[in-house]
């Protein structure tokens, strides 16, 4: 089977790789390219870990192939902080303890963070809904939830 060549960007960066037509994104990022923090949780795209955004939108990697990252621009869990001082939704989990195990956490700080791009003032019933599709096994969501709200309204406060 012949590699595909692909030219992408990845966190802000120009990014060339040789991936299978058959092989998906999150693949890619983990494998090729060493980006681990997507998680593979279910490879069907229901639980959500695996979540990147391609150029703004959210999508689970692992329903995404390699090949299909062609000219588009991916931001990971990788991409959200800025060199060595954390995202805020990244601190707001921190104070609230919004994390356990950390295999849903990627995907969800990923989730909320393309959520407070579309809507900066969004409602708990909006965040639970954009949430829906990340599926939390340990912490239950109202830390998430509170950590979300929190950061949506100290950014709003900052503007």
């Amino acid at each position: 089977m012949s590699k595909i060549h692909v030219t992408t960007t990845i966190n802000g960066d120009q990014v060339e790789y040789l991936c299978d037509p058959r092989e998906t994104l999150l693949d890619v990022l983990r494998d090729r390219l060493g980006l681990t923090g997507a998680k593979e949780g279910c490879g069907t795209g229901d639980c959500g870990a695996c979540s990147v955004t391609l150029d703004g939108r959210l999508v689970c990697s692992c329903l995404v192939l390699g090949a299909e990252a062609e000219g588009h621009d991916i931001t990971t869990i990788e991409g959200m902080a800025t060199g060595e001082e954390l995202h805020p939704l990244q601190q707001k989990f921190i104070e609230y303890a919004a994390l356990q195990c950390g295999i849903c956490t990627p995907g969800i700080l990923v989730a909320t963070e393309a959520l407070l791009k579309k809507n900066p003032n969004p409602t708990e019933t909006e965040v639970r809904y954009w949430l829906a599709g990340n599926l939390c096994r340990c912490t239950g969501y109202d830390k998430i939830i509170r950590a979300v709200m929190d950061t949506a309204a100290d950014m709003r406060e900052a503007s």
